[in-house]
């Protein structure tokens, strides 16, 4: 004897509560992300642009001054302290990294 499995749409269901969630709204959305998903879709991309300039603006911050800068006053920080620092820059830098990778065809929703 064989087991049809068949989940009810719970599949679907599941994706719409993560999509919900990863918007960071309440269940009340539930049901107009199912009905219309063109502005939660407009709302996460919009998200992905912030999250992406951001991180540009990071791997910017990041980078060593131009030749043409004033001089900073040296500061001194604890060896531990500047291996976070070098750590954050790291994934940073890999993150950007991997942006600018990406062919332009990916960036569809």
């Amino acid at each position: 004897m064989s087991v049809i499995e068949h989940d009810f749409g719970a599949g679907k269901r599941r994706k719409e509560k993560r999509f919900r969630e990863l918007l960071s709204l309440d269940a009340l959305h539930e049901q107009n992300v199912r009905a219309n998903p063109l502005p939660y879709l407009e709302r996460a991309s919009e998200r992905i642009f912030q999250l992406e300039r951001t991180l540009f603006e990071a791997a910017l911050a990041g980078r060593p001054p131009a030749d043409g800068d004033m001089p900073e006053p040296a500061i001194t920080i604890s060896a531990a302290e500047y291996q976070r620092l070098l750590a954050c820059r790291a994934v940073v830098d890999a993150a950007f990294a991997e942006i600018q990778a990406r062919p332009e065809s990916d960036d569809t929703v």
